[in-house]
């Protein structure tokens, strides 16, 4: 496999590095078509801090078919565009700056600092990346590459969320969009790491044994009832899917809302992620002990050259968990 060669060859510690890989880019802003694989692109330099990674998987998010369709253009990388955002891989060249990593260590990411704020200009969709050693983490022993692709730009902003809402141990929490990349981990995170009370989550009803599955208390079909009609009301509500004035009707007084889309309503805060790799080895030990899983949608993982598929199924907004793609190339 892909997976087991990636690791033999981690182990001999010997890589021949090309001047050129495929990549998937896109020149102009705009929907699906505008995406293109390309086998000429040149495989990007270090600086001093960063690493060079043979790219194994990686994941896609909704920033990246927003970026794409040019929602960000005043802060944005210069076009052309390698998109993506989290990688797991292989390092095969190291910056003189390195002091964590190796060649031929395990790692995983999500590579571009701040989502919004000049976004790595040469993402995860390519053969290599090319990434600051801060913002990388050694792949958890227990997850293979696809797995470790899956987690880092969902897990860190959800544990980001709920740290800047203060949540804590014996609270309560209500996730809008349990299924979703952000809320399935949000609810492992809220339940395993924080020691939450009591974990509500919201989906449809086809997925509502899936979010208790991974620890919900209560499992709320948003097409049979309205969740901020529920009695109890809750210390915090995380809200992955933009419902505004509706997400704080379901606080407790004194409770506060975290908005990741969608207009923001009081007392509520929205906030981008920051990518941190100290926060990944901080919940490694959590997947290791497999108290947190990762999640995949089970169409994936998508194979490097239906990149645009994978694009197009995330895009109805209907995933389950995350988009992976893998194996690279």
């Amino acid at each position: 496999s892909k997976a087991a060669a990636l690791s033999t060859e981690a182990s001999t510690v010997s890589f021949t590095i090309p001047s050129e890989m495929k990549a998937w880019t896109y020149t102009e802003y705009g929907g699906i078509d505008v995406l293109k694989l390309e086998s000429d692109v040149v495989v990007p330099e270090i600086g001093e801090d960063q690493v060079l990674i043979r790219v194994a998987a990686a994941a896609l998010n909704p920033v990246d078919f927003k970026r794409r369709q040019g929602k960000f253009k005043a802060t944005d990388s210069p076009l052309p565009t390698v998109p993506g955002y989290d990688v797991a891989g292989v390092v095969v060249r190291v910056g003189s700056q390195v002091k964590q990593f190796k060649e031929g260590d395990e790692v995983y990411g999500d590579i571009s600092e701040k989502a919004l704020e000049g976004p790595k200009q040469f993402g995860s969709l390519a053969e290599y990346t090319a990434v600051e050693e801060k913002l990388l983490a050694l792949k958890p022993n227990n997850l293979d590459f696809a797995q470790a692709a899956s987690l880092p730009l969902a897990i860190e902003t959800a544990y980001e969320g709920l740290q800047r809402a203060a949540f804590s141990d014996g609270k309560s929490i209500l996730v809008l969009g349990g299924a979703g990349g952000v809320g399935s981990l949000v609810i492992q995170l809220a339940k395993q790491v924080f020691g939450a009370s009591r974990v509500a989550a919201t989906s449809s009803t086809g997925k509502l044994s899936f979010i208790q599955s991974l620890g919900a208390d209560e499992a709320i079909d948003y097409t049979e009832r309205s969740f901020e009609e529920t009695p109890e009301k809750f210390d915090v509500v995380y809200d992955a899917v933009g419902q505004g004035e509706r997400a704080v009707k379901a606080l407790k007084e004194g409770g506060v809302a975290v908005f990741l889309t969608g207009a923001v309503a009081s007392p509520g805060f929205r906030f981008v992620v920051t990518s941190n790799g100290e926060t990944l080895k901080k919940l490694n030990p959590y997947l290791e002990k497999g108290k947190i899983k990762p999640v995949i949608d089970p169409k994936g993982p998508f194979p490097f050259d239906r990149v645009n598929e994978a694009f197009s199924y995330l895009e109805t907004n209907r995933a389950t968990g995350k988009v992976v793609i893998f194996p690279i190339p």
